[in-house]
């Protein structure tokens, strides 16, 4: 379906996200996708603004660089959102066999996808392995059942170690996966365990890629480059070790943090690139196929939730705010608010964005638990009933992957387009999930 506001914005107001999602809000009310009570929720994915992501990441590679770059399916396993990333020309990394199935639902090929899962079945692995799917391995009892699997004969899979770099930590301890205890991958740097690696490498000639992934939100660039830069260093030492060119591709994971503070995108990918470029230059010298496993970078930023307003009251001196979006999309601004805060941004009924003077004022959502609050304490424009709240920045991570709480049911997902003209163009993503049907009332 397609929107033609009334007034057209001017084209240059559609290139400031602010006012690009309050367009979009508009169009949504006027079209009943959020309505007070039919559509209390909803999400919203720009697939403008996926596209003009994907292009900016293939860019900030060099061409002459074999890579492939697979979105990190968790970040966003909606098919329809999976299936656009495809047409733009990126290939889909897989955590589960859920996922396996999601970016083949969404078309891509099992060339351009690499299953990461650390609890992978020998079920699963002798599909992905018939299949030509890319394997990253996570441990030495992994490789001993692949091992099996393969019995001597040949796969058509890009298959690697997963390699921990143990370089340390972010500020996020649950997002840092190089630290010394680490559960992914196979630590470098523990006893015996170097010696151990080049053996298998040396004993399995279609073992031809290293992976390693150091983290993502609240890990730095450089901490990121650094383990890299130790991951390259190892395929250069197995490729002395065992005398010829054995490894020959590198999946560097992905972890580009996004800024949730604001509109802007930083870090960009070329900025990550330039950091590489310093602290892994063997990577960009044309002997290894490179790998990408960006995820929240990509969608983060193209997609944002709206909510209604359905309360306000007075507690403790305090206004709050009791809308519909809540733990259910939000899990982990609930759960930790500290690491993971997000913007909440004011509009009208209508969809306008609020002007008026800020109050401070708690924003919480509808699960039956003191803690369910997006924001405490947070200076916006007075909500009132009937209001809509906006959530920039959740276009990963959150309405992709509701939690269940209290029995809330997912909301719907939409997917736009807007013309040069302004015109909104909504496709449906996921449906809303339906709520329960209460029995009407007797007699």
């Amino acid at each position: 379906m397609t929107t033609d506001l009334s007034a057209p914005p001017d084209p240059a107001d559609l290139c400031v996200p602010a006012r690009r999602r309050e367009h979009v809000l508009r169009a949504a009310v006027r079209e009943g996708l959020l309505h007070p009570e039919r559509a209390v929720l909803a999400g919203f994915v720009d697939f403008d603004g996926l596209a003009a992501t994907a292009g900016a990441l293939h860019r900030a590679f060099p061409a002459s660089l074999d890579v492939l770059h697979a979105f990190a399916v968790k970040a966003n396993c909606l098919v329809p959102v999976l299936a656009e990333l495809h047409r733009n020309g990126m290939g889909c990394e897989a955590a589960t066999a859920g996922e396996l199935a999601q970016a083949l639902e969404a078309g891509c090929p099992p060339e351009s996808i690499v299953f990461d899962s650390p609890a992978k079945t020998t079920a699963e692995l002798r599909w992905a392995l018939d299949r030509g799917v890319a394997v990253n391995v996570d441990n030495f009892q992994e490789l001993s059942r692949i091992d099996a699997v393969l019995a001597g004969r040949t796969s058509r899979s890009r298959i690697g170690v997963r390699v921990n770099p143990q370089v340390g930590g972010g500020t996020i301890g649950a997002m840092s996966t190089a630290t010394r205890h680490s559960k992914f991958g196979i630590p470098l740097e523990d006893d015996g365990n170097r010696e151990r690696l080049l053996r298998a490498y040396r004993e399995r000639p279609w073992l031809t890629w290293v992976h390693t992934h150091v983290g993502s939100q609240g890990c730095p660039l450089d901490l990121i480059a650094r383990g890299v830069a130790r991951a390259v260093e190892f395929a250069e030492e197995v490729n002395r070790h065992v005398g010829r060119r054995q490894v020959t591709g590198i999946d560097i994971g992905g972890g580009l943090p996004v800024n949730f503070d604001g509109d802007e995108v930083a870090p960009g990918f070329d900025e990550y690139v330039s950091r590489l470029r310093a602290h892994a230059p063997a990577l960009f010298g044309g002997g290894y196929a490179v790998v990408t496993e960006f995820g929240r970078s990509v969608a983060a930023k193209n997609g944002f939730t709206a909510a209604y307003v359905e309360y306000t009251k007075n507690v403790g001196g305090r206004p709050v705010a009791i809308t519909h979006a809540g733990v259910q999309v939000a899990t982990r601004t609930v759960f930790a608010p500290e690491a993971w805060p997000l913007r909440i941004e004011a509009h009208g009924p209508d969809g306008r964005a609020r002007d008026g003077r800020p109050v401070r004022q708690d924003v919480g959502g509808p699960a039956c638990f003191a803690g369910d609050l997006l924001a405490r304490d947070r200076a916006l424009p007075l909500l009132e009933p009937g209001d809509l709240v906006v959530l920039p920045d959740t276009g990963a991570y959150y309405f992709s992957t509701p939690f269940h709480y209290n029995s809330l049911p997912e909301p719907a997902v939409h997917g736009f387009r807007v013309d040069a003209g302004g015109r909104v163009a909504f496709e449906t993503v996921r449906p809303a999930q339906p709520g329960w049907d209460l029995p009407a009332a007797a007699g």
